[in-house]
């Protein structure tokens, strides 16, 4: 079930007080497993998946305003990316990189392309290692060739920007770190298979990873961190290995800590869902002070203003 996509809803992180706020404009359609993405007070999300199908419509909305009120991205330069869902977004130099998903692609697309692995229960249906780039100011869409040797195709991965480098994990058990200013792919070793997780960068040098759904169909509730220069992973400690979480939402907080909201204790293809309504502070790290507030879209998308 979708719920309203009119609907923001603000978390306060020191009162720990929800907040509901209904949005105007040219309001998405409800959508699931699109991918969201905050840049200069703007939040956009791109693709997804509605009553129709997949789409690759990109909707935007300031943060920072008065009101809210989605605005439509039309009038675009270059080639859109094909429809898909369950993808990334690297956020750098005011520009967002889009990368991977699952989706459908037409006979020339699938039989041209490199980039993209066809689902062996359809035709025209798979996963892709694609890289998108695309401009806001201008509103332009390009498709930059990599260097290095790129991640296999691969959707419902989890990914973060630090630094100039872009890194994705999981989804197949790999990681990868693209050099976001020369677009080049390296690897790196991952302590093991998983999906539908989140990765996100607490300090200069680190990315804290938290749960997913592991390759024998467990949904974890285990945290590691890895070093981006020593490129090595450690397992944490944290206050919540009693709640397991896929399909969740995590972003960098305050007062140390690394704060995870919703998702789901049971892996929705296999039973009924658990879905979480908590919001889980896990203080693994030493954090400078960054937000006042968590912004969700339909509960799913987090944004710091």
């Amino acid at each position: 079930t979708f719920v309203p996509s009119d609907e923001i809803w603000l978390y306060d992180m020191e009162s720990g007080v929800w907040s509901l706020r209904h949005m105007g404009g040219e309001v998405p359609p409800v959508l699931s497993h699109a991918c969201g993405a905050y840049l200069q007070g703007m939040l956009y999300i791109f693709g997804g998946c509605d009553i129709n199908g997949h789409t690759n419509t990109m909707y935007c909305v300031d943060l920072l305003g008065v009101e809210y009120s989605w605005k439509k991205v039309t009038d675009t330069v270059g080639g859109t990316p094909s429809p898909r869902v369950r993808h990334s977004c690297w956020v750098y130099k005011n520009r967002l990189i889009y990368f991977g998903g699952y989706g459908c692609k037409t006979v020339r697309e699938v039989n041209n392309s490199k980039s993209f692995m066809v689902d062996e229960t359809s035709r025209f249906w798979g996963w892709n290692n694609e890289v998108h780039m695309f401009e806001p100011v201008t509103a332009t869409w390009t498709e930059p060739q990599t260097q290095g040797q790129p991640p296999e195709p691969r959707s419902s991965h989890a990914s973060t920007t630090l630094g100039h480098k872009g890194y994705i994990c999981g989804g197949l058990v790999s990681h990868f770190n693209l050099d976001l200013s020369k677009i080049i792919f390296s690897a790196a070793s991952f302590p093991w298979g998983r999906t539908l997780h989140t990765l996100t960068a607490i300090s200069d040098d680190t990315l804290f990873l938290f749960g997913g759904l592991s390759t024998s169909g467990d949904v974890l509730s285990d945290g590691w961190e890895f070093n981006t220069k020593t490129r090595e992973w450690r397992e944490k400690d944290h206050a919540h290995k009693d709640k397991p979480r896929l399909w969740h939402s995590a972003d960098k907080g305050r007062d140390s800590d690394v704060v995870i909201f919703g998702g789901s204790q049971t892996y929705l293809f296999v039973m009924d869902s658990n879905h979480c309504a908590d919001v889980l502070p896990s203080y693994i790290h030493t954090l400078q002070q960054t937000a006042h507030q968590i912004i969700m879209f339909r509960k799913h998308f987090m944004s710091k203003v």
